[in-house]
């Protein structure tokens, strides 16, 4: 199995390299300043720019992102094609495949639901009693599942399943989410005890949509969208097809030369890395959760602190968020036809910016992260480190 096959993270390079802070000042920021203004032309197109630099050095058909700040989105643009075969224009409007960045929405879900009660990051997922109790394949299980909790999965140290060779998420295809995680708690015992390694895995996030789905009686998609998306004001994401001709309207077309964007099974990623938006659709996600006071953040202060908050033994992920010393919180996604990144910068802002391509064994994606920096530093009164 080739590396752009697999969704991914990035650790502590990510998200520029800026001065400490302290990682718990996060509590219901005012910002500072309180507003900012959008770009000028000339502004404008030194961004254009530096984003076409960056499109001719990759062959990036289509590049789209988004700057907020304060509850307001400042700036978006897009540049190249949604469409090589239709010469399509990339727009604003054009909804990309977010790979990884799904699971910050996961996360976000299922910190709502702790609020109400209705869980806890110490609940046990798989056993008698557990979350999902024995939904999924029979016990006895191998051994450490059982006592798997939703911390573990959250934080990637459950012990196993990790997004190497034989991620479960990319074998059998044909099987729904049922059968995939009865075939894999039979299969595939864990590597280690949870809660002592990190190990980035993407059939966590899986059984975690599970979860919300046995806990709401709702189907995953639909109660992120009514319970995060909605209160958010996003209202156009769903979740992503499999195929070229599943696309949904306004969606891109996606490449990439080592393997097919389109022989995947994208929509049974979905708590994982099914979603398709807008980067200003993340924008508007991230803004209403990033410990600022404006706008209104749909979840409390010390609940945004508890979920950006890692373990000491994986002090770079915290629970669907990676996190650095200088407190900025982010994720990237990758897909073959698919490469993306959304940040929640310290110093207020949020950006995004999803491609229709991917370039495995290329810096790519960590230039597209610095891309943003550079970006909003292109405007000189925006405190941009």
């Amino acid at each position: 199995m080739q590396l752009g096959r697999r969704d991914f993270v990035k650790l502590a390079a990510g998200a520029g390299a800026l001065p400490l802070v302290s990682p718990h000042a996060i509590a219901q920021l005012a910002p500072n300043p309180p507003s900012i203004r959008p770009p000028s032309p000339a502004e404008r197109a030194a961004m254009g720019r530096l984003a076409q630099t960056f499109m001719g050095k990759y062959d990036v058909p289509g590049l789209s992102f988004a700057i907020g700040y304060a509850g307001a989105i400042v700036h978006q643009a897009a540049f190249g094609v949604a469409d090589r075969e239709q010469n399509e224009a990339a727009t604003p409007q054009h909804l990309f495949r977010i790979a990884s960045i799904s699971k910050m929405i996961t996360s976000v879900t299922l910190f709502r639901l702790i609020e109400e009660n209705r869980v806890k990051l110490g609940d046990r997922v798989f056993g008698s009693g557990a979350l999902l109790g024995t939904d999924y394949g029979a016990p006895p299980y191998s051994p450490g599942i059982d006592q798997m909790t939703l911390e573990h999965l959250l934080t990637h140290t459950g012990g196993g399943w990790t997004n190497d060779a034989r991620d479960p998420m990319f074998t059998h295809p044909h099987m729904d989410h049922a059968q995939l995680i009865t075939w894999t708690l039979a299969n595939r015992p864990l590597d280690r005890p949870p809660g002592q390694h990190y190990a980035y895995s993407n059939f966590g996030y899986c059984v975690l949509g599970r979860v919300i789905e046995k806990l709401t009686g709702q189907r995953y998609a639909e109660h992120v969208r009514a319970e995060v998306l909605g209160r958010c004001g996003v209202t156009d994401m769903t979740l992503a097809g499999n195929t070229r001709d599943q696309r949904q309207a306004g969606e891109v077309a996606y490449y990439c030369k080592v393997e097919s964007p389109y022989d995947m099974n994208v929509h049974r990623m979905d708590s994982h890395g099914g979603w398709i938006a807008t980067p200003t659709d993340l924008v508007q996600f991230l803004m209403h959760v990033d410990g600022y006071a404006r706008p209104a953040n749909i979840l409390r202060p010390r609940t945004i602190q508890t979920m950006t908050s890692a373990p000491s033994y994986s002090p770079d992920y915290a629970k669907g968020f990676c996190i650095n010393k200088s407190d900025n919180w982010w994720h990237n996604g990758s897909l073959p036809g698919t490469s993306t990144i959304a940040v929640r910068t310290h110093g207020g802002f949020c950006w995004a910016a999803f491609t229709n391509v991917s370039r495995p064994s290329t810096k790519m994606d960590d230039e597209l992260d610095e891309l943003n920096w550079n970006m909003a530093r292109q405007v000189s009164e925006w405190r941009v480190a």
